[in-house]
């Protein structure tokens, strides 16, 4: 009987341990940060974007971010630094488009609506992102 052979381009590369550890880490600072948002003064998305414990994420992703490619991790990095930068994108145009309708006081309402849509696109990222890692899958 001879074994099944898996070709090459199904093969999985599995990442070091450390490195998926490393992964739930990064999470779970974007987490922190959008329940810093949560729980203040603060939006989400402004805390997830300006936040701390998030930048600090970001610089991880980016310091190891070459041990990451060739696994399914490597969609994880690239799935936060994503949500990061959009997320930093759109709070700009909601900010600059609100801006002139400040004049007639609509302007914060269409910025707090904005703001809103932005940290609810980031807390459903992190998720569906931190549940595919816990999973082994890349997103």
């Amino acid at each position: 009987m001879t074994d099944a052979v898996i070709p090459p381009e199904h093969a999985r590369v599995l990442p070091d341990p450390q490195l998926v550890s490393y992964t739930h880490w990064m999470y779970a600072l974007h987490t922190l940060s959008a329940l810093m948002g949560f729980f203040s003064a603060a939006f989400i998305a402004t805390a997830f974007v300006f936040g701390l414990p998030s930048i600090i994420a970001v610089i991880m992703n980016y310091v190891r971010r070459g041990e990451a490619r060739g696994t399914y991790l490597g969609s994880h990095f690239r799935w936060q630094l994503r949500t990061f930068w959009f997320a930093a994108l759109w709070i700009v145009v909601v900010a600059v488009l609100s801006l002139p309708l400040t004049v007639v006081l609509v302007g914060f309402v269409t910025f707090w609506l904005g703001v809103v849509a932005v940290g609810i696109w980031v807390v459903y990222r992190v998720a569906r992102g931190w549940l595919k890692l816990r999973d082994g899958q890349p997103i």
